[in-house]
């Protein structure tokens, strides 16, 4: 993986992923020590630089930076120079000025990293932007399913819920397919993006149809904060017809494993007894993406030499 910085999925060849999940299974068990502290990136500056709330996403990262060694900071742009009208590009001359050696970002623009990579020469890594790409969630969501499943290939893997928004949903289609997963997504037609079969992947808009034999099953947030009105009735119908509930994971393996990227709407996405039950990995996708993240950084900074 001779790549410098991680823009998304999309670009990244199936042994790279390969590659970044094997290493996060050598980190995960940095995590379970008493004394969490390496020096693999002793000397390195990492600063989260975020322009969308995020709360796993951003502390994974710091937390991932801090185990391998690593000096942390954060960018809140509610109390940075963004207020006052600092375009990105100026920020990044900034950053630049200030020795940084690592960038994670989130934005709400689409390419907005392409941008920053055009103006600094640290490491960036893709928090998410805009509704394209969400990388590291979609590597530690298939790092969760292989834990589970002990493979990838054969695997059929249904992504339910606001597909047209969601930056996860298309970084787990490309990894998955990329990986010899078979995908289908669901979700009411208003949120399913145009021609998205075109990604090799099946569409539904009974969500308990896509489930029929499923292995994995991951429900998607609504994400009403980038969405106009009338897209679909209420919560409540949104809920009754295209949450996750017991009569969709009925038709489902036996063994299915229940997902979500987080933050859930209880009882709109998913129940509190499917969010709880045994064979969610809701938690551990937690877990999973502080190991995944230290990989990441691990391998980025290493210029991929393990």
């Amino acid at each position: 993986m001779k790549i410098k910085n991680l823009l998304g999925i999309r670009e990244l060849e199936s042994e790279d992923i390969i590659q970044i999940l094997d290493t996060a299974a050598l980190m995960k068990p940095i995590m379970e020590t008493k004394n969490k502290k390496t020096n693999y990136l002793q000397g390195k500056i990492l600063v989260t630089l975020f322009y969308e709330p995020s709360t796993r996403t951003r502390v994974s990262f710091e937390l991932a930076a801090k185990y391998l060694g690593a000096t942390t900071t954060n960018i809140s742009t509610s109390t940075s120079s963004v207020v006052k009208g600092e375009t990105l590009i100026d920020t990044a001359r900034t950053l630049q000025a200030m020795g940084v050696d690592i960038v994670v970002m989130r934005h709400p623009m689409t390419a907005s990293h392409r941008l920053l990579e055009r103006h600094l020469d640290a490491t960036i890594i893709n928090a998410g932007d805009g509704i394209n790409e969400h990388p590291t969630q979609a590597l530690l969501d298939i790092f969760t399913m292989r834990q589970y499943k002990q493979r990838i290939k054969g695997l059929k893997v249904v992504i339910a819920g606001d597909i047209l928004h969601s930056r996860v949903a298309r970084s787990n289609i490309w990894g998955l397919t990329k990986l010899g997963a078979k995908v289908a997504v669901a979700g009411p037609s208003t949120l399913i993006p145009r021609d998205i079969e075109k990604l090799g992947v099946e569409v539904y808009n009974n969500v308990r149809d896509a489930a029929v034999d499923a292995d994995v099953v991951m429900a998607l947030r609504v994400q009403l904060e980038r969405q106009k009105s009338g897209l679909f009735p209420s919560l409540r119908e949104y809920s009754m017809y295209f949450g996750i509930d017991e009569s969709v994971l009925e038709v489902a393996k036996d063994d299915v494993l229940v997902m979500h990227p987080g933050p859930v709407n209880r009882g709109v996405e998913l129940p509190s007894s499917i969010m709880d039950a045994s064979n969610s990995a809701i938690e551990e996708q937690v877990t999973n993406g502080v190991a995944v993240r230290m990989a990441l950084l691990y391998l980025l900074t290493r210029g991929g030499d393990i």
